[in-house]
């Protein structure tokens, strides 16, 4: 399930920065390495680890196919805030009902 790749991803708190940092836009595999205080190697494994859960994809500018740009993939996140969602409403629909009952035992 996508979901579960997704969340396997976030779990790791460099990964979750990752996200954080792309949200503003595209940015060079060194910058993102810089911004994290990461070692390009470790940069390397938490991006292939989000190119993996299909969070990121990876593209090479026209000038330098060495470089490595990555942008966020729209639809993962979209599914994990349509989950998040839905895990709201149940909770907020099974506080009510637990507020309902303590104010009738009340009575």
């Amino acid at each position: 399930m996508s979901l579960d790749r997704t969340l396997a991803a976030l779990a790791e708190p460099h990964r979750r920065r990752t996200v954080e940092l792309l949200a503003d836009g595209p940015r060079r595999a060194g910058e993102l390495a810089e911004a994290l205080g990461l070692s390009p190697p470790a940069m390397s494994r938490h991006l292939r680890a989000l190119r993996e859960a299909r969070l990121v994809e990876e593209s090479h500018p026209p000038f330098d196919a060495r470089v490595r740009v990555y942008a966020l993939r729209p639809q993962p996140m979209a599914e994990l805030k349509a989950w998040a969602a839905a895990a709201e409403t149940l909770w907020s629909d099974q506080l009510l009902a637990l507020k309902v009952h303590v104010e009738a035992e009340g009575e």
